[in-house]
This record gives structure tokens, C-alpha cells and sequence, in this order.
């Protein structure tokens, strides 16, 4: 296994970076095990992955794939984890509606405090018209439910997992796109810990043009939403009060291409996020070249730990991350449309100078 010491510095809340209080610390990051999910795929093209742990020390991903993003032949792919392997990839799901075959998208894999597998995915001819399916699995995802779409306009997660609190309540990260596609739109969906009695939160978005939010649960309950934009900038918006409003947008110092991003909240204490920290192109695809990990104790200050991809060309891109049982990382993300790479980490952090702790 390879380590890397990242040395980076954590500010308690009441100092700035500058005090004397500043404790600095040692994060320890062991790649535990990397690698592609399949060989030989059945399809020409994937993306959009996500993961999501079961019982026994086995793992689900899925993604989307087909000819290319948007034909017809894309359907919902998946595969299980198990002692170190990926099982061969299965369709689950396809776009087809009795004469009509549209492509799926998005596919978000989430498990509920009663162990219910649900997966999400969207179906519809673009991002701008697509409508969501849901299914479900009872049995760690040997056989499920038939899918069925999701009531009135109500989009479900959009890219990144849900979150369920402490009082039950399931929040779904989510966003629209209008038909023109020169308006993008976060808000936030509620239901209760079975998935049922949605309601809808709208969020205030200002001039910024965000998508594809993902959610952090902070150790005194509040909540932190990172977004993919158009300007360059990962964008960020609070709540106080368990999503019921939130903060107006504001600009984080982290750069985002017009990608996918993904982020988790660890047992551990602080926060990570998998990013593209590049500036966007002229085509939609570029910067997409290098992948990053980064972390931060207060959602505010954000170090880079890790590397996962760096290239002078190619998309790797549209990241999912996991904390297991065990307290590893699980990534995931897609490899030049081609694959769907697999990293476990694991990342200690420890207190490397005490200077509170008095002599000279």
C-alpha cells in the first residue's frame, strides 16, 4: 500500500490562520486499493457513477452506459464489490416506454437506516427533459422493485447521494436546468426515513448558475451544499436549521470547470471532497484532467491531500465518495468515458504540534 504525508493546518473556529492557537496536523493518506470496476464492457461508453456500501463488506456501483451519452441504447449498469473483485456488470434498468426507447442518466444509489437500496436515475432525451425512476431492493440488491416515476415535478437526488439525518428525514441534493439551458437551479427535496411524503425546498440562487449540489453534515448540525457552476467556482450555500432555509450563495476559493462534484462528511470529524481544480475551457469537457481530493474541518478551509488524476488530455470526472464501516474512502469516478475507476483510501489525521502545550 502507497502512504503519502499531506502536512496541512487546521484553524480552530475562534483564531484566524494567523494565531498563535493554529494547530497544525499530519494527514496520512493510504491507498489501500485502486483499480478499474470492469474488462471488455458491453457497452462503448460510461459515466455518471455511484456507490454505495451493503452488508458483509460488499459494495454497489453504478453508472450509466450505452454508444454515447444521450443515445437511445444507455441504460443503468451495476456491479457488486466483494473480497477485492467486481462481479461482470448487469443492466438493472433502460429507458424503453413501450414503443419508445429514451436514454437513461444519473443513476444515485442510496440505503436507508432500514437497509432499503434504493436507486434513482433519470429518463428523457436530455438533462433539460428528463423525469426521475426510482426502484428499490430489500435484499441487499439480488432482486428489485419495479421502477416507477417519481410524482408530479419532483426530480429526487439529480447526481449525488442523500443524506438522512438523526431525526429520520432524508434530504435529496437536487437541481433543474431550463429548456434552454441558460438557467441552472439548486434546491433541495425532503421525505421521510422511508422515502415517502416528498416536499420541495427552494433555494434562492441569485445570478449563479448552479447544478448538481452535494451535502455536509457538520458535528453541531448544520448543513454545508457545495455546487457545480459556470463561474469557475465551486459555489456554497448553509442551513441552520436541518435544510428548512438556507444562506445566500456564496463563491468558495475552489475552482470548478463546469463539472461534477462529490463530498462526504466522516465519522472522523472532518469533511471531503473530490473535485476537478481546474478553470473550464471552451468545450464542455475541458478541464476535466486532473482529479483531486480535498479536505477541510469547517467546510470553509480546504487543503488538497490527494491526487487522483493528472493528464495533459482525457475526462476523468463526475466523482462519488463514501465513507465505509471500516472508516476507508470509497471513489468513484469515470475514466475517459471508457471505465469506472475504484480507489479505497484510508486517512488519519493527527495533531503533529501542540502550541498550547507551553516550554519555550
Amino acid at each position: 500500500m502507497r502512504q503519502l504525508l499531506i502536512y496541512s493546518v487546521y484553524v480552530p473556529l475562534l483564531f484566524s490562520i494567523y494565531t498563535i492557537n493554529a494547530q497544525p496536523r499530519v494527514t496520512q493518506v493510504t491507498v489501500v486499493k485502486e483499480g478499474f470496476i470492469f474488462s471488455n464492457p458491453p457497452f462503448a461508453s460510461c459515466h455518471a457513477s455511484t456507490i454505495t456500501e451493503l452488508p458483509n463488506e460488499r459494495f454497489m456501483a453504478a453508472w450509466f452506459g450505452g454508444e454515447y451519452e444521450g443515445h437511445s441504447s444507455v441504460g443503468i449498469w451495476t456491479s457488486i464489490y466483494y473480497k477485492g473483485k467486481w462481479s461482470p456488470p448487469k443492466l438493472l434498468a433502460t429507458g424503453k416506454d413501450k414503443d419508445t426507447s429514451f436514454p437513461c442518466w444519473n443513476p444515485v444509489l442510496f440505503v436507508n437506516q432500514d437497509q432499503k437500496i434504493f436507486l434513482y436515475y433519470k429518463v428523457g432525451p436530455s438533462p433539460r427533459e428528463w423525469w426521475t425512476m426510482v426502484q428499490y431492493s430489500i435484499d441487499n440488491g439480488n432482486t428489485w422493485t419495479k421502477p416507477v416515476r417519481l410524482p408530479g415535478k419532483l426530480d429526487g437526488p439529480v447526481r449525488t447521494k442523500p443524506v438522512q439525518l438523526s431525526n429520520g428525514y432524508i434530504l435529496y441534493p437536487s437541481s433543474t436546468e431550463s429548456l434552454d439551458n441558460t438557467e441552472w437551479y439548486i434546491h433541495l427535496e425532503r421525505t421521510d426515513s422511508t422515502g415517502r411524503n416528498w416536499e420541495k425546498i427552494l433555494i434562492n440562487c441569485d445570478t449563479f448558475d448552479v447544478i448538481q449540489p452535494c451535502i455536509l453534515v457538520h458535528a453541531d448540525g448544520t448543513l454545508q451544499m457545495l455546487c457545480r457552476s459556470k463561474q469557475n467556482a465551486i459555489i456554497q450555500t448553509w442551513s441552520s436549521d436541518n435544510g428548512n432555509t438556507w444562506s445566500p450563495l456564496t463563491r468558495t476559493d475552489l475552482p470548478n470547470p463546469n463539472a461534477g462534484i462529490d463530498a462526504v462528511s466522516t465519522s472522523a470529524g472532518f469533511h471531503l471532497l473530490v473535485y476537478n481544480p481546474l478553470e473550464k475551457g471552451e468545450e464542455w469537457w475541458e478541464g476535466r484532467t486532473e482529479l483531486r481530493l480535498a479536505m477541510s474541518y469547517d467546510g470553509k478551509t480546504w487543503n488538497d491531500i490527494y491526487t487522483l488524476e493528472k493528464h495533459d488530455e482525457g475526462e476523468y470526472s463526475y466523482p462519488a465518495i463514501i465513507e465505509a464501516e471500516n472508516g476507508d474512502i470509497h471513489i468513484t469516478y469515470t475514466y475517459n468515458r471508457k471505465n469506472i475507476r475504484h480507489v479505497i483510501l484510508r486517512i488519519t489525521s493527527t495533531d503533529a504540534i501542540n502550541f498550547n502545550s507551553g516550554g519555550e
